[in-house]
């Protein structure tokens, strides 16, 4: 089932994808992986679905990411004209230590984990994930949230000679997204560094994204390098382009479609032409973990 976790889920039981395909044994090499900021097997991974991941090639040839373009294989053929390093995240706002974080200094203080996470786009195709990241809320309390902030807002790097698909305007770039400080702060949301034990791709977001896995998959802002606590609620970029379609929260909800297309069922990329459409779950598989933030709340409103 989707929903089901591992809470004793180790390093070992998520392979890098070839081995993965030829399900063989897998000890993990820390000291090639610390490079990347990609911890050794002794980080337990936690909240992990025990569904089939996807291929390598699936993941990283498959993708939105508007500013290198509008097609799925854009990114993978564009991206490489990003530069990620040096990376620096700006943290400000409503902080105790406002200021410039080196991605390097970042993953020093951060114990990155395995999540295999399902991914599901508001297109309504969907993926199985596994990140390497490290818990959100780590990187906010190194940063020292104050008592009066109730958002978190995030912004994608802006750079049009480098991301190309930022010289053409139907988005009001940077892109940005935003989460509630108790959606930011639980435990299943993730910055993600890394895909299968490698350092994630520029067209999956390198080298730091978010990831909500209960949220449709244009929640997860990539590339970020700014992070900002606030006490009101942030302008996303999607729902200042057409705030009928795409709302503020954006959980999955296969209860309440979109305003082109069914939000009930999905297609998982990776089955072929001819597979069958799969039902989709509410909160993307998730509701035992995070239904609680939503209680009170018209989800067919607040969508």
């Amino acid at each position: 089932m989707a929903n089901r976790f591992k809470a004793t889920l180790t390093w070992g039981d998520v392979t890098p994808e070839h081995v993965f395909l030829n399900r063989r044994s897998f000890m993990a090499g820390a000291s090639a992986l610390a490079v990347s900021g990609i911890g050794g097997p002794a980080l337990a991974a936690k909240y992990s679905t025990d569904e089939e991941p996807n291929a390598w090639d699936e993941i990283t040839q498959y993708n939105n990411f508007y500013e290198f373009g509008t097609g799925k294989s854009d990114p993978a053929e564009y991206a490489g004209a990003l530069t990620t390093d040096p990376w620096a995240v700006e943290i400000d706002g409503m902080v105790d230590k406002p200021g410039s974080y080196s991605f390097k200094d970042i993953m020093a203080a951060m114990t990155v984990e395995e999540r295999i996470y399902r991914f599901r786009c508001v297109e309504a195709w969907s993926m199985v994930i596994p990140w390497n990241g490290f818990e959100l809320a780590d990187l906010l309390n190194m940063a020292g949230v104050q008592s009066g902030a109730k958002y978190v807002a995030f912004e994608t790097l802006l750079r049009p000679e480098e991301m190309w698909g930022q010289k053409r305007n139907f988005v009001p770039w940077p892109y940005r997204e935003g989460l509630r400080l108790d959606e930011a702060m639980h435990p299943l949301t993730i910055m993600a560094t890394g895909i299968y034990n490698k350092p994630i791709p520029n067209q999956n977001g390198a080298p730091l994204r978010l990831v909500v896995p209960w949220k449709y998959g244009f929640k997860s802002i990539k590339s970020v390098v700014k992070i900002t606590l606030t006490d009101t609620q942030p302008e996303t970029s999607w729902n200042m382009i057409n705030p009928r379609e795409y709302g503020f929260y954006s959980n999955v909800n296969p209860n309440v479609d979109h305003p082109r297309w069914s939000q009930a069922s999905e297609r998982r990329v990776g089955g072929g032409l001819l597979a069958k459409r799969i039902p989709t779950p509410m909160f993307n598989g998730y509701g035992d973990e995070v239904a609680s933030l939503y209680e009170g709340m018209d989800l067919t409103q607040d969508y």
